[in-house]
């Protein structure tokens, strides 16, 4: 009878570190656009494979190395790189959601978890026997709690990663409300969908971890080949996002220039000047306009400006354009003399360029569709309950 050398849920892994070193290979010759995501993606890519390819080592009886690298550096290399994927995809989120993103001393700082890890590891003497005599339950008393521990802190440290990243993210929609007018939802969205899958991927490992202190092998080990596969499916999810959408991601201002000039209400003259540009220049018809251009134009400081909109006007500037733009489309969908005007004319009149952001505002604010509001203003009665009741 022939003897298997790896099963599929090895297949898995080991697809995973192959793939994961060939799209390395591929980034490193990719065009760069001057910021640091794409070696950032490289070295989490890379970190994937050393996690998967160690995995595989550790786990799989029939794939040996040399018995030294085996037991005395597989623990270091597997654990460590267990750390280092967290701050990798953290830092690569940083740089695409961030202006002028740079890799500096700082950053270093990120390391300090991977040395207490090895320092850890050094001291107890921990090889690869010791990690699968866990699973096992055969390690001593005093051994088995140091190394749970030391894995409950390399499960835990990624998911908190997972989590400090997906916070980012929100954070940089919210920035993009505050200095732009017009932005793609579709590049956010994706970017939304890769950091709770990295959530849920990471918290999946984390919970197959704690399910094996108390349940059986068997459910601890179909749990982690799910986890293998989820793994597989987020490498190529990410790679695919930074050829197609990373790039097309808006620049936001750094945090400093955001912060509010005092905390004092804005004066009356910058309010005035604010309003006046919308209510009589009509500056929100211009498109894709942009918090420095607005401030620009009315020769106020961008700081100032925001300052108006968000403590005397309550929003942000994303919502206050676009709220006048709404208020113009109405307008021309009221207007009689305007009927043979198309939908799309309307938006594009009113300052929108994108179809689904203005039936989206407009139905948000209105209650009703653009084409409904217009018939309800042919038939006059616009001041009915739109609801029917």
């Amino acid at each position: 009878m022939k003897a298997y050398i790896f099963n599929i849920p090895d297949v898995v892994l080991l697809m995973t570190a192959a793939e994961c070193l060939l799209l390395a290979i591929f980034h490193t010759i990719l065009p760069k656009r001057g910021r640091d995501d794409g070696r950032l993606l490289t070295a989490f890519l890379l970190i994937i494979a050393v996690v998967s390819s160690l995995t595989l080592v550790l786990w799989n009886d029939q794939f040996t190395l040399s018995p030294w690298f085996e037991q005395s550096l597989v623990p270091y290399l597997l654990l460590s790189a267990q750390l280092l994927k967290g701050p990798a995809i953290y830092l690569y989120f940083s740089s695409l959601t961030k202006k002028s993103f740079a890799l500096n001393r700082k950053h270093a700082l990120h390391l300090i978890p991977v040395g207490l890890l090895i320092l850890a590891l050094a001291v107890l003497g921990v090889t690869s026997a010791d990690l699968r005599h866990l699973s096992t339950g055969t390690a001593s008393a005093p051994a088995e709690y140091a190394i749970e521990w030391i894995w409950d802190f390399a499960c835990l440290v990624p998911f908190c990663y997972a989590i400090a990243s997906l916070r980012l993210v929100r954070r940089y929609r919210k920035e993009l409300q505050d200095e732009y007018s017009d932005f793609s939802e579709v590049e956010l969205h994706w970017l939304s969908a890769l950091t709770w899958g990295l959530l849920l991927s990471w918290g999946w490992t984390l919970l197959t971890h704690i399910v094996a202190k108390f349940s059986s092998s068997v459910v601890s080990d179909y749990m982690g080949i799910a986890d293998n596969y989820v793994t597989f499916i987020l490498i190529n999810a990410f790679f695919a996002y930074s050829l197609t959408y990373a790039h097309q991601l808006l620049d936001t201002k750094p945090e400093e220039s955001r912060e509010p000039v005092s905390e004092d209400e804005p004066s009356e003259p910058a309010i005035a000047k604010v309003r006046n540009a919308m209510e009589s220049e009509r500056i929100y018809l211009k498109k894709n306009l942009n918090l420095e251009q607005f401030s620009e134009r009315i020769d106020l400081p961008a700081k100032e400006v925001s300052s108006v909109i968000n403590k005397h006007f309550g929003t942000n500037f994303f919502e206050f354009v676009n709220s006048y733009r709404v208020e113009a489309a109405k307008a021309l969908l009221a207007d009689p003399e305007k009927s043979d005007m198309t939908v799309l004319d309307v938006l594009l009149e009113s300052g929108f360029n994108s179809k689904s952001a203005f039936h989206r505002f407009f139905s948000r604010l209105v209650g009703m569709s653009p084409t409904e509001y217009r018939k309800r203003a042919a038939a006059g009665t616009l001041d009915e309950d739109p609801t029917g009741s």
